[in-house]
């Protein structure tokens, strides 16, 4: 019995060892063929994918009876060979191949960095990557220029030319304020409609109190920010220089103070409450109508593009040099030869004590009055 086990464990290995042999031999018998083949395998596996194949019963015992076959014819061509040297012979076939695998990935790298060599010296001369020798199309996007027509920057006064300037513009303004106020209480004094007197509620410059407190709502709140984007020294002369002589509450007070006075009270509240609520009533009336004046201009503007192209804000905006000094000096020469009629005037009348004479020394001092209360 022991006899024939050990029989039965040299037969197991040997056709292990067979087993083994005849799959690197493939059919020939040989080391190098089992070297070919199994880089032939390898190459193969490569190429092709590998899928999972279910095999019957009876297949498989046909398989495992042609394996012994083999196993037998393996050794009797081998005999007692060393199972090492099969080992090298494979371990010789995995560096063959890992050198060849080696050698294709250099070959198709070496193929891949001339190809973007030439890619790029065609695109550098300026020929396209099919190789026609056709000028390769330059890109759509093309760098930004510059505009031609630089904005052209506002130009500010020195310190001590624009303090000038709004003296002038406060001034030239105030006496035409003066003007229309004296033209105001002549219109409706007693002179004339007689609808306003200093012994009445409706004192003499109630009407002038009335148009300042109407237009300060225009020009001083609703068209104040079109008017200062063409000028700031525009604006503060209507509304400090023109509006700040045409109203008066000093005015006001004298009549309020004459007739009471003279025992006149009914008068002098009727005139206080008066003053107050016609003066708050126009500025509300001014707002109202002023707002919807603005709309309907820019309404028409919008609507006419003809009219919009025309009254273009930025060219009349007073922001160049040139502008500057030539406002400045058309408001300098109307200044002079108004302030100066209106000394020689005042001067006249004073000594005549003739009619107007009130009017001409108004104008002489208005500028100075208005310099102060600004």
């Amino acid at each position: 019995m022991m006899d024939e086990s050990s029989t039965r464990s040299h037969v197991s290995e040997g056709n292990r060892l067979g087993y083994v042999r005849s799959e690197s031999m493939d059919s020939t018998g040989h080391p190098s063929a089992a070297m070919s083949s199994s880089l032939l395998s390898r190459r193969s596996s490569r190429l092709s994918s590998r899928g999972s194949i279910s095999l019957s019963r009876e297949m498989g015992d046909s398989i495992l009876n042609s394996m012994r076959h083999s196993l037998q014819s393996a050794d009797q061509l081998l005999g007692d060979a060393d199972s090492s040297a099969l080992a090298q012979v494979i371990d010789s076939g995995d560096r063959v191949l890992a050198l060849e695998d080696n050698a294709d990935e250099d070959t198709t790298n070496t193929l891949d960095q001339q190809k973007v060599g030439t890619l790029r010296d065609n695109r550098i001369h300026g020929y396209s990557s099919h190789g026609t020798g056709v000028p390769a199309p330059e890109s759509s996007v093309e760098p930004k220029e510059e505009s031609s027509s630089a904005k052209v920057e506002q130009y500010m006064l020195s310190r001590r030319l624009d303090y000038a300037s709004y003296l002038i513009h406060l001034a030239t303004f105030g006496i035409f304020g003066v003007f229309t106020r004296y033209g105001l209480q002549k219109l409706f004094g007693p002179g004339c409609l007689a609808l306003t007197s200093n012994q009445s509620p409706l004192y003499l410059d109630l009407p002038s109190n009335m148009l300042g407190s109407f237009l300060m709502a225009w020009f001083g709140i609703i068209f104040k920010t079109d008017i200062r984007h063409i000028s700031d020294h525009l604006i503060v002369g209507i509304t400090t220089g023109y509006m700040g002589s045409l109203t008066t509450f000093s005015g006001w007070n004298q009549a309020v103070v004459s007739m009471s006075s003279k025992d006149h009270w009914a008068y002098a509240i009727a005139g206080i409450v008066l003053g107050m609520f016609i003066v708050n009533e126009s500025i509300r009336v001014g707002a109202e109508t002023g707002e919807r004046l603005r709309s309907w201009i820019m309404k028409c503007i919008k609507e006419n593009s003809s009219i919009a192209t025309k009254c273009d804000w930025k060219h009349l905006r007073v922001d160049t040099r040139t502008k500057h000094y030539v406002l400045i000096a058309v408001m300098s020469i109307l200044l002079s030869c108004l302030w100066v009629l209106s000394i020689v005037l005042a001067i006249i009348k004073v000594r005549s004590l003739a009619d107007g004479a009130v009017l001409w020394l108004g104008c002489s001092v208005a500028p100075p009055g208005v310099w102060l209360r600004w």
